[in-house]
């Protein structure tokens, strides 16, 4: 068959050839075939940006959280577990020597698996003009203990400390003025974030004491007698297993708030929250109400964030999440517990709760980790949302994972896992922490080993990455 010709189609078809070519030209201008000078192609889909995983900063050993300074430097400090915060200059770069190093006035970490250390980090607000910063860290114990024969395992310590008057990069270890103290009984459940609320207070959590079921030692009887033990159900011996709030501005060596819940009494007038396991991190919405998220670690069958009020008991070691537990049998749910404690105050619920993984028949967490809300400008549909994680799943594999949660009025949020363009499944490492800078933005911790031990800690910021 012959073939026909552009110009005999045009005659065949009455079309006038100019008007032709031209929309033919503007269509394959569109399907990118051809491109007017100055006009970007359009991206290839497969290389558009999502979110994923921007590599910050790696060799550190055990990274916890971050801060950045308020004095336009755009320097962010950096927590590592063992004693050290470094500080990371505007250029990206981890500077030669750490801004602080107080390892020599720590218990000895033990490089396996350790909660204790240093834990916490917070500037002063006024830190532009007076230079304090405060710091929670693990001291070692003082003489005696919570039993005959039984020694304290650890201090809980918070410190205040001011930079060098000759090198802001470098602080003044000389000029150590201790705040709180806390005897610990167990290695474990220590809490250890710092943070100043809007109000100008310095909160501090500290986790019950340590020890699966609240073992009788180093917890004290509480008012619920089916369950042994209880720190965080007692608020009258001791600060363990709650949530403080104290003003550094004002007392020897700080003050009381006028409207702490216990100012008056009967509990201790530092509690600010109380009914709490092991709150390890909490944080304060950079926006909105700047309403305090906390998460806090469960024992064997759920994991908990709450969000945190003024006089709140949240449950601890009468609920585990919005379940009744069970000290003699912590992997079944006890039939029934009471709704509101002694002194008539509602036992809160949480509002995210996740199975554990020693859960019968599997579950989600080893532990939850507390993270921030996204206020930060490159993630839009991020906006607002709570983000947290968790620390590994189920096997001892280095696996966390990234939750953004979906907020519900008057019942449990439910949460979606974050799909990381670059890290799908999960984070191929644990997750310790989290990090917020001044723009909102946030910031994970993580270490491919679960002890303060090596050079495997790596600082990640959740951003808007291309293709990788």
């Amino acid at each position: 068959m012959k073939s026909i010709t552009m110009k005999s189609r045009f005659a065949r078809t009455n079309l006038p050839q100019k008007k032709f070519v031209t929309g033919l030209w503007i269509i394959m201008l569109l399907i990118g075939v051809v491109s007017m000078p100055g006009c970007k192609k359009p991206d290839n889909p497969t290389e558009a940006k999502s979110p994923g995983l921007q590599l910050v900063l790696e060799g550190l050993v055990s990274p916890l959280t971050l801060s950045e300074s308020p004095d336009k430097t755009k320097r962010l400090f950096v927590v590592d577990q063992i004693g050290k915060i470094w500080i990371i200059g505007a250029d990206g770069t981890r500077m030669a020597e750490p801004f602080i190093d107080v390892a020599s006035k720590m218990v000895t970490l033990s490089t396996g698996y350790d909660e204790r250390g240093l834990l916490g980090f917070a500037f002063h607000p006024q830190y532009n003009t007076n230079g304090k910063f405060y710091i929670f860290y693990s001291a070692p114990p003082r003489s005696g203990g919570p039993a005959p024969g039984v020694n304290w395992n650890n201090l809980v310590r918070v410190s205040e400390f001011k930079v060098s008057a000759s090198n802001p990069n470098k602080a003044d270890i000389n000029s150590e003025k201790v705040i709180l103290e806390v005897n610990h009984p167990q290695s474990n459940h220590n809490g250890g974030t710092i943070a100043f609320g809007a109000d100008g207070y310095l909160y501090i959590s500290i986790g019950d004491g340590g020890g699966a079921n609240d073992t009788p030692v180093g917890h004290v009887p509480d008012w619920y007698l089916v369950n042994a033990g209880g720190n965080g159900q007692d608020v009258y011996a001791n600060l363990l297993g709650n949530i403080l709030r104290i003003d550094i501005n004002g007392g020897t060596p700080y003050r009381i708030p006028s409207d702490n819940p216990f100012v008056k009494g009967p509990g201790l007038p530092e509690i600010y929250a109380y009914g709490f396991r092991n709150p390890y991190r909490f944080s304060f919405d950079m926006g909105g109400t700047h309403e305090l998220y906390a998460g806090d670690a469960g024992q064997v069958l759920w994991e908990e964030i709450d969000i945190v009020k003024k006089g709140g008991n949240y449950g601890w070691n009468v609920k585990e999440g919005t379940h009744c537990f069970n000290t003699d049998t912590p992997s079944v749910v006890r039939k029934s517990c009471p709704l509101y404690d002694t002194a008539g105050n509602p036992l809160l619920d949480p509002i995210i709760e996740l199975t554990n993984a020693a859960t019968p028949g599997g579950g989600l967490a080893t532990t939850i980790v507390g993270g921030n809300v996204y206020r930060g400008k490159e993630i839009a549909n991020f906006a607002g949302r709570y983000i947290f994680g968790i620390y590994g799943q189920a096997g001892g594999v280095p696996n966390g994972k990234l939750f953004i949660a979906n907020r519900r009025e008057g019942s449990l949020w439910t949460y979606d896992p974050i799909l990381l363009k670059n890290y799908p499944d999960n984070l191929g490492a644990y997750l310790k922490g989290f990090g917020q800078d001044l723009d909102g933005e946030i910031y994970i911790m993580v270490s491919s080993v679960q002890g303060p031990t090596g050079a495997n800690g790596k600082i990640y910021k959740i951003a808007m990455v291309g293709k990788i």
